[in-house]
């Protein structure tokens, strides 16, 4: 089989993925997504509990993905300590649980589509190169250079995208003057975050996204490649952070502690109270998480995007 022959196989198993994704979406779906760079901390449960407990208040489903494409980062035995986590606090995902790193054909064959529809172009600037400058000046976007061995970007557009988040409000961004042409594959041929999120949220149907405010400015590009596949909008829904006694985000980055399993009734009810929620009874998880989505509320969900007081 040639390549042109793998390559057509798998864009006519996209294209069948994509007409059951349009066709199988509910009225809710929504998903925890956890990158396993690290062990998950309390940040990452109370993400989980709002997730959860959003879907699940609106009779919707609820998802686990391990979001690892970018496999060099991949922290040994983080992927364990997630599944281990989600049983010790019994969240229960429902559909199989699926891994990125098993799904990269899906995001080469996205590609290619984007390749057809002339949107995205070979990219040769290293950082050395580009410096200190966040905003991509578009150098090699009529280079029409070989995609062999380069980054591809994504060609963006001189418009506001906005949106309404359920929590933050408006948020609107636009994309040519607040960032440039994105990337989507880096050189080293590691498929880019927001490529990989944008595919599996719409080929798994999700509907709404509940997620940490750090991850608010992701959004509208990610609305843009949407719109550029043709994709559904989803709802949107960014909860403050929880900070640590520096006045930090809890992150794995700021060596945040991992979560202790035997603590999790106690580690619950805590991520709860931080989502401004009435307490629970001290029980089994499961009992807990019943309790809470029979009293979810967000509008108790403290404004802003940083819960007053100091976690670890």
């Amino acid at each position: 089989m040639t390549v042109n022959d793998i390559s057509a196989k798998h864009s006519l198993a996209l294209a069948q993925r994509q007409s059951d994704a349009l066709l199988n979406r509910c009225s809710y779906k929504g998903r925890f997504a956890p990158s396993p760079t690290g062990p998950l901390h309390f940040g990452s449960l109370i993400t989980a509990v709002a997730s959860y407990c959003d879907a699940k208040a609106h009779h919707g489903q609820w998802i686990v993905r391990i979001e690892d494409t970018d496999i060099p980062r991949i922290y040994p035995n983080s992927e364990q300590h997630i599944l281990q986590c989600l049983d010790a606090f019994e969240f229960e995902s429902d559909v199989e649980i699926i891994y990125q790193k098993e799904r990269l054909d899906i995001y080469e064959a996205v590609i290619q589509q984007l390749k057809q529809k002339n949107l995205v172009y070979a990219c040769e600037c290293t950082r050395k190169m580009l410096g200190s400058n966040h905003i991509y000046s578009g150098t090699c976007r009529d280079k029409h250079l070989d995609f062999e061995h380069q980054a591809i970007r994504i060609k963006v557009s001189d418009q506001n995208i906005c949106f309404e988040d359920r929590l933050q409000g408006q948020h609107c961004s636009n994309l040519q003057h607040d960032l440039g042409d994105f990337v989507l594959k880096r050189r080293d041929g590691i498929i880019n975050y927001q490529l990989a999120v944008v595919v599996d949220d719409f080929l798994q149907g999700m509907t709404h996204v509940v997620r940490g405010a750090d991850l608010l400015d992701n959004t509208e590009r990610q609305i843009w490649l949407g719109q550029c596949l043709g994709y559904p909008q989803l709802e949107y829904m960014h909860l403050p952070l929880a900070m640590n006694d520096q006045g930090q985000k809890l992150s794995k980055q700021n060596l945040a502690q991992a979560l202790n399993i035997q603590n999790a009734p106690q580690l619950l009810q805590q991520a709860i109270l931080a989502l401004g929620q009435s307490a629970v009874d001290i029980d089994q998880p499961h009992k807990m998480l019943a309790q809470a989505i029979a009293q979810w509320d967000i509008q108790r969900i403290p404004k802003g995007t940083e819960i007053q007081g100091i976690f670890q």
